[in-house]
């Protein structure tokens, strides 16, 4: 027997006694998380157990303790590149102005 219940705008919503049985996971509301930084916390999930590499307790984001990561000395390759032409910049004002 298909119960249906009318609501605003003219559409039918079938009651709970036609939902498919059977068909959903297990619900677990005290599915216990565990992050490498050794915090651990529960959550509502369909699976019992998480293992994450990084949480709300260690992310920089919400720590407030980001840091750069410089990667192969990239911001002293720049530098240096930049001092060499700023260096040759002066070598050549200094042939300019000995040619005067």
């Amino acid at each position: 027997m298909i119960n249906k219940r009318t609501v605003a705008g003219g559409c039918c919503l079938n009651s709970t006694d036609d939902m498919k049985t059977d068909i959903h996971p297990q619900y677990y509301p005290n599915a216990k998380v565990r992050c490498a930084c050794g915090n651990s916390f529960t959550v509502g999930s369909t699976k019992e157990t998480f293992e994450v590499e990084i949480c709300h307790a260690c992310h920089p984001f919400y720590t407030g303790k980001g840091k750069l990561v410089d990667t192969a000395g990239r911001v002293e390759k720049f530098r240096a590149r930049l001092s060499k032409k700023a260096a040759l910049a002066r070598v050549k004002k200094a042939r300019k102005t000995n040619k005067k």
